[in-house]
C-alpha cells in the first residue's frame, strides 16, 4: 500500500509539472501575442478567468482523490493478454494510438448523448477561447471519463507507463489547442494535417452547432478524417465562441447545470 500511495503521489507530481510549466508558458505567450481580440474586458474578463480557474481548483482536488486512483487502480488490474514479445516504443506507439482513438470517441458521444452533454456543456458555454478553456470542466464528466476510461484501460491491457505517457500528451495538447496565441495561418494548416492546432480546435468551439458538433479530435487530426467530422467551414476571427442560443453563466450556475430541469 505504501508503494501504492507513493506511486500515486509520482503520478501526480508528474502531471502538475506538466500542466503548469506549460499553461504558465501559453497563458503568458497568448497575452503577449494573441491571435484574436479579447471580446471581454475590464470585470468581465476577470469574472470569465475567476469561473475558469475555479473549476481547474476543483479538479485539481479531484484528481488526486479519485481520477488517479482509478486510473493506477485500472492499469494495475489491466488484462494480461498481450504476447510476451510485445513490448518496448512499438507498444508504447500502439498503446499512444488506442488510447487517442479512444479519446476522440469519447468526446464525441459527449457531443451526442444528451445526459453526457449536460455536462460537456459545461466546457463550451466559454464565450473566449484562451488557455484556461483548456482546464474548464465540470467535474462530473471528469468523473465519468475517469470511470470509462478506465474501463477501457483494463480491457485493452494497457500499462501504466502508456497512460502516464498519454496523460502528458493530452494536457500538452489540450492547452495548446485551446490557446489564442497568434500562429501564422499557414503555419497552424500544416501542422493541423498531423495534430490539433488552435486553428482547428477554433472551429469545434464556434457557436454554431454544426460546426461544434465537428472536430473532435485531441492530438491526431487523422481521427475526424477517418471517420469523416471535419469542419467543412474555415476560421474567422470574428465568429462567436460558445454555445448557439445560450449564454455562459456563472461558476455556481455552472456546477449546478447538469443537473438543473431544462
Amino acid at each position: 500500500m505504501t508503494d501504492l500511495n507513493e506511486f500515486t503521489s509520482q503520478i501526480i507530481t508528474f502531471k502538475a509539472l506538466i500542466i503548469g510549466a506549460w499553461l504558465g508558458l501559453l497563458f503568458f505567450g497568448e497575452r503577449l501575442f494573441p491571435k484574436a481580440p479579447s471580446v471581454l474586458n475590464g470585470k468581465d474578463a476577470w469574472t470569465r478567468l475567476g469561473r475558469n480557474m475555479g473549476s481547474f481548483a476543483i479538479l485539481g482536488v479531484l484528481s488526486p482523490l479519485l481520477v488517479v486512483p482509478i486510473t493506477v487502480f485500472a492499469a494495475s488490474h489491466a488484462l494480461d493478454w498481450r504476447p510476451l514479445w510485445w513490448g518496448g516504443w512499438q507498444e508504447l506507439l500502439v498503446d499512444l494510438l488506442i488510447l487517442d482513438l479512444f479519446i476522440y470517441w469519447w468526446h464525441r458521444l459527449n457531443h451526442v448523448i444528451p445526459f453526457l452533454w449536460r455536462f460537456h456543456a459545461v466546457h463550451h458555454l466559454d464565450e473566449f477561447l484562451d488557455t484556461t478553456t483548456a482546464v474548464r470542466f465540470h467535474f462530473g464528466e471528469v468523473v465519468f471519463s475517469a470511470i470509462i476510461r478506465g474501463c477501457f484501460i483494463v480491457i485493452a491491457g494497457v500499462p501504466l507507463v502508456s497512460v502516464l505517457v498519454f496523460e502528458g500528451l493530452v494536457l500538452v495538447s489540450s492547452i495548446f489547442q485551446h490557446s489564442n496565441i497568434k500562429i501564422p495561418n499557414k503555419l497552424d494548416k500544416a501542422i493541423s494535417y498531423v495534430i490539433v492546432t488552435p486553428g482547428w480546435h477554433w472551429m469545434h468551439h464556434h457557436a454554431k452547432r454544426i460546426d461544434t458538433d465537428s472536430n473532435y479530435a485531441n492530438t491526431l487530426t487523422l481521427w475526424d478524417r477517418l471517420f469523416r467530422s471535419v469542419c467543412k467551414h474555415k476560421r474567422r476571427l470574428d465568429m462567436p465562441i460558445g454555445v448557439e442560443g445560450q449564454r455562459d453563466e456563472t461558476f455556481i450556475q455552472l456546477q449546478t447545470r447538469p443537473f438543473r430541469r431544462g
